[in-house]
């Protein structure tokens, strides 16, 4: 009997023996191509050795220093290459993963309104069926009702407006450009609802993750939103968590939006799996403004900045500039969402097959024209994810995409360096799992 609370204490999983390049491989000698980075996590496979070797040589120079006492080489090379590859960013706080790297944003943005004379400004505004971090305050910010229902009670209310979800939201005679003002401008009516003064920042992912199945926006919609955050004097906060760091062809996905946040987020593959490790980047004013107030920033935990994990990260980032992996993300995106829509095309139950670089969503419908979705107790997406997983598949399986609980999809995210016959592989495995669960009976 395992000691270990797993994520379903109902069922054993298999035992990952070790990682070899693109494939996870367990104790029976199974081997599994990771088609979804775990969480979109593991961005360069499982056994690069420029990154093992960064690690054991900072593991044999200095593993760990705290940052209330010192800093490190490692550190101040990890936060100059970060502002160097994301627009407009001038500081980097790096903690342990996403959900701390929210929490900070928070604080953060709370904090510099607080210094900056305007302490009633403490709501945060985000969308429905948005996720930004299992912890009690990113949860309380973020929009996914399954996640939120049994902390609710825990949580400070959310305020929440409609998401840019194109295939979901956008109507009939509508272009994807007007929707997109539509839906942005609901930040307008809910900030005047709650006070303008009362508002502090607006939080949303810039390509959805893994609640609605890598949903980009569409154009203009985030310049309107920047136009509207401007206007009222509020912050900006993208949650790059998981489609940053080079997940959808740029190293920041607001590089796409021809936009520049106050705040963003990242985490999941800074290190490529091999540490966890999260960051913080905000724009010069305001860590200016608290460097000009009282000079501390109330924030803090344990294990921020840690030598190893920011060691992996450097290595990380250097691996995917020396390779040149950004081009392969693109071109191999491209290439799997168009052997998708040709081996899906026809497929009764696919509704929509989406994302940006390697992010790619596929969504399951009960009827193509109607975007009917499939009975929430079907478990569609468990069952895809369990055919592919038999087959030698790892894949994102989530329901609840529409709303929290009608919805199915399938994320995707393969590592950066993935070749043509792997991804092949990846569209083949895949395909044979949809056809063996759909179409429904």
């Amino acid at each position: 009997m395992s000691h270990v609370i797993h994520r379903h204490l109902r069922v054993a999983p298999p035992r990952a023996a070790r990682g070899d390049g693109m494939y996870i491989v367990d104790t029976e000698g199974k081997y599994y191509l990771d088609g979804c980075g775990g969480a979109a996590v593991s961005c360069l496979g499982h056994s690069h050795p420029a990154i093992v070797a960064a690690m054991q040589q900072q593991v044999r120079q200095l593993p760990y220093a705290h940052t209330s006492f010192f800093t490190t080489d490692v550190m101040e090379s990890l936060a100059e290459r970060l502002t160097e590859a994301a627009p407009g960013m001038d500081s980097v706080l790096l903690v342990s993963g996403g959900s701390e790297a929210i929490e900070a944003a928070l604080k953060l943005s709370r904090q510099y309104f607080v210094e900056a004379g305007e302490p009633s400004r403490r709501l945060f505004i985000a969308r429905r069926q948005s996720y930004h971090g299992n912890t009690l305050g990113a949860l309380a910010v973020g929009g996914n009702e399954w996640r939120r229902k049994n902390f609710a009670p825990l949580m400070v209310p959310g305020n929440h407006i409609s998401p840019c979800f194109e295939y979901r939201g956008r109507q009939d005679d509508e272009s994807q450009f007007d929707f997109g003002q539509r839906v942005a401008n609901e930040l307008q009516v809910k900030i005047e609802e709650l006070g303008p003064e009362n508002v502090a920042a607006f939080v949303a992912e810039t390509v959805v993750g893994a609640t609605s199945g890598a949903v980009p926006p569409v154009p203009g919609y985030f310049e309107r939103v920047r136009d509207i955050c401007d206007r009222y004097g509020i912050h900006l906060i993208l949650d790059e968590v998981m489609c940053g760091t080079g997940r959808t062809g740029t190293m920041m996905a607001y590089e796409q939006e021809d936009i520049v946040p106050d705040i963003v987020t990242i985490a999941k593959g800074l290190a490529a799996g091999y540490q966890p490790i999260g960051a913080l980047l905000c724009r010069a004013q305001i860590t200016e403004a608290i460097r000009n107030g009282s000079g501390f920033f109330q924030h803090g935990h344990t294990f921020m900045g840690h030598a190893t994990a920011v060691a992996a990260s450097l290595a990380t980032l250097n691996v995917i500039r020396d390779e040149r992996l950004l081009d392969n993300v693109i071109e191999q995106g491209d290439g799997i969402r168009k052997q998708l829509r040709a081996a899906l095309a026809e497929h009764p139950n696919v509704g929509d097959i989406r994302g940006r670089g390697l992010f790619i969503g596929v969504e399951f419908v009960a009827d193509r024209d109607s975007k009917e979705p499939i009975d929430p107790d079907r478990k569609t997406h468990n069952r895809v994810q369990r055919a592919a997983f038999t087959n030698g598949l790892m894949c994102y399986g989530m329901g609840g995409t529409i709303d929290g609980r009608y919805g199915d999809h399938i994320l995707l995210a393969p590592p950066y360096n993935i070749e043509s016959s792997q991804a092949d592989e990846l569209v083949s495995k895949f395909v044979a799992a949809v056809e063996t669960e759909l179409p429904l009976e």
